[in-house]
């Protein structure tokens, strides 16, 4: 029997059950307040998979509240641009946000960490690290100075390395490439030479296209497929080492959050990790096929080299020391990912990895 069918039976059900239908509806009410907030994305409505998410969490905590508290998604630059969603949740020029912590890394890099930086966690170990060793408390230890309360919110797994105009062999083949790389890793790549580039998602294909620029990352086959970066730079390098597991928040207004009645914070708790699960799920799904297709169009695939990668890392570590050196709150996030990161990839390469790679051999020998 649903709430409102009982509450009508009971008006109607004499003295007792008038009683009790007069004392019920006010309860109701107080704790299953009408609320609506306005949530800034941002993400263009082109990227359904990560703009979607956003949808898809207003939707659950729609449904679940009976339509009592609603939350309506802007996209990238209809209330604010894509870069400012966070400065608008906290000042309360909007309720929540959704959007990738690493934005924000020029304020503080401790920003990055609960996102995702160079060689860090990939996308399980992100999930067990947020929900099962503390690092959405933590987090929100920092996240509190900015007036801002965070949930992960969806994730891409572990990304590509990007489109480059010419081969990347060689450390050589580093130096001076302008590339139009996203937060905290350009910081990194400037140590191999790289020139980062800050260059907005519609702007890039042009610029790729005239030579401005001679390489983009940008997430996996299925969005990048969409802006075609394969027609005018078809070499296609992986992993994005940059973005192992990046993790997505749902950011909200620290007295919008404290605001809501538990019931709702509950909600929002359980819509928040759904969607972090649904987007990861998604991406893996779509990324399967839309790697054969952007192959088929041109793509040419290439693994960064072995002398690549190791310089990358050596350059990461050598960043995150002289961070630490200076900083108390990244250097306690970071530590807390670092003692668990090793364990993860103990425990990755026995089961996880022997399974994967037979079923792999089995792939390529055409027996799947």
């Amino acid at each position: 029997m649903d709430r409102r069918s009982f509450l009508t039976k009971a008006a109607v059900g004499g003295t007792i059950g008038g009683a009790a239908a007069t004392l019920a509806a006010p309860a109701i009410a107080q704790a299953n307040p009408k609320i609506n907030w306005r949530l800034t994305s941002s993400f263009p409505k082109s990227l359904d998979t990560i703009y979607g998410a956003g949808e898809t969490m207003a939707r659950m905590v729609k449904e679940a509240t009976d339509g009592q508290f609603q939350i309506q998604v802007f996209a990238a630059g209809e209330i604010v641009g894509g870069l400012q969603a966070a400065d608008a949740t906290a000042n309360g020029t909007v309720e929540c946000c959704h959007s990738v912590c690493y934005y924000y890394w020029g304020k503080d890099p401790t920003w990055a960490l609960a996102s995702a930086v160079p060689f860090s966690l990939n996308a399980r170990g992100m999930n067990a690290w947020h929900y099962h060793g503390g690092g959405i408390a933590m987090f929100n230890e920092f996240l509190a100075k900015q007036n801002l309360y965070g949930l992960p919110g969806g994730n891409s797994g572990t990304q590509m390395g990007g489109w480059f105009r010419k081969e990347i062999n060689t450390l050589d083949d580093m130096r001076g490439l302008k590339m139009r790389v996203g937060g905290f890793a350009g910081k990194i790549m400037e140590r191999l030479g790289v020139v980062p580039q800050q260059i907005p998602a519609g702007d890039i294909y042009a610029a790729l296209e005239k030579g401005t620029i001679d390489g983009v990352e940008w997430v996996g086959p299925y969005d990048d497929e969409k802006l075609g970066f394969q027609k005018v730079a078809p070499y296609y390098y992986y992993p994005g080492w940059w973005e192992g597991g990046p993790t997505v928040h749902f950011l909200f207004n620290q007295d919008a959050w404290n605001g809501l009645p538990p019931l709702y914070q509950n909600i929002l708790r359980i819509a928040c990790q759904a969607t972090d699960q649904d987007m990861l799920a998604n991406y893996d799904y779509k990324n399967a096929r839309a790697l054969k297709s952007v192959m088929a169009n041109g793509a040419q695939l290439r693994p960064f080299s072995s002398e690549i990668m190791s310089a990358s890392f050596d350059a990461a570590d050598a960043t995150y020391a002289e961070i630490e050196a200076t900083n108390p709150e990244f250097k306690k996030v970071w530590g807390s990912i670092k003692d668990f990161r090793s364990d993860w990839y103990l425990w990755s390469q026995v089961a996880e990895y022997n399974y994967d790679t037979f079923m792999m051999i089995q792939q390529r020998q055409g027996r799947l």
